[in-house]
């Protein structure tokens, strides 16, 4: 027995150490800042730039990361936990290594408000994703260029995605805050006010809440408006856990796009609203991304 018992004790001695370091990590900057002469404000942002960008000359393909509502930058990373999962995912070969962009949103919703005082959505496009290509080594064509998020940052992603064909090849949005027109008029007062009233329209009651702002950045309205043609040239990953509150929202954007006929991937899983699903939800996410990714 002794015979089997050390060699065995120091097989599982030596390889511990090996398995520990295949997970090569990445590297994370936090408080950068990009001045939006739109928002007329500094930008706040992360990045995660993968194993190997610091000592090659390559350029990586970019995923833009969104965070939930009250979060901010920093949020993916102390509670999502990104970093460890982009380093495992790329180590294990489920996902190629890729620049991860997660920029501050507050709580826009990832819009344009209905006065145009807070254009996040332009500012996005115009001025955010230019700077970010243009400092860092970016694979600059639409095929390599992803947005995802969780929850407020799941609604960002789908509306800037469907607004936005040309500029990226996957969405991948997790418990997307998507609701239905019925949930909007429905709303409490102040519940309606605190989240939405500064950027749809303050004041505004049932029916009155369905204005041009919300059908303009509302993925269920968006989808009337774009042709099925475009919307299909992205491609969608949609997941929701069945204990969510936002399940009639991702519900019925998975039916619409069914009956539209818009190819995507919606997933229903065991879990609620929190960390613990989404952190999940990104592992699998980030190999989606990367298939697309894959040449």
């Amino acid at each position: 027995m002794k015979k089997i018992f050390i060699p065995i004790v120091l097989l599982v001695i030596i390889t511990l150490p090996l398995n520990a370091q295949a997970v090569r990590h990445g590297k994370v900057v936090e408080g950068l800042t990009m001045n939006s002469k739109l928002m007329k404000a500094p930008v706040k942002f992360a990045i995660y730039l993968p194993p190997g960008y610091e000592t090659d000359n390559r350029s990586y393909p970019v995923l833009y990361l969104l965070h939930g509502y009250t979060d901010d930058e920093t949020g993916w990373i102390q509670f999502g936990e990104a970093p460890r999962i982009a380093d495992e995912e790329i180590s294990n070969g489920d996902a190629p290594p890729m620049i991860i962009v997660m920029p501050d949103g507050g709580v826009t919703w990832y819009m344009n408000d209905y006065q145009e005082k807070t254009p996040w959505a332009d500012m996005f496009i115009k001025e955010f994703i230019p700077y970010i290509e243009s400092n860092y080594r970016i694979r600059v064509k639409r095929e390599f260029r992803a947005i995802a998020g969780l929850s407020m940052g799941g609604f960002g992603a789908l509306h800037l995605a469907m607004r936005n064909t040309g500029l990226f090849a996957t969405c991948v949005a997790m418990s997307a805050g998507i609701y239905t027109d019925e949930e909007i008029t429905a709303m409490r007062d102040d519940s309606y006010e605190n989240v939405f009233g500064f950027l749809i329209g303050t004041g505004l009651k049932d029916k009155v809440r369905l204005n041009d702002t919300w059908k303009k950045f509302n993925p269920l309205h968006i989808l009337d408006e774009i042709p099925k043609e475009d919307i299909n040239k992205v491609r969608w990953y949609i997941d929701c856990g069945d204990d969510d509150f936002l399940y009639k929202g991702n519900s019925a954007l998975h039916v619409k796009m069914r009956d539209l006929g818009i190819n995507h991937e919606y997933r229903v899983r065991n879990g609620k609203h929190e960390w613990a699903y989404w952190r999940s939800s990104l592992r699998t996410g980030l190999g989606f991304i990367g298939q697309g990714f894959h040449r």
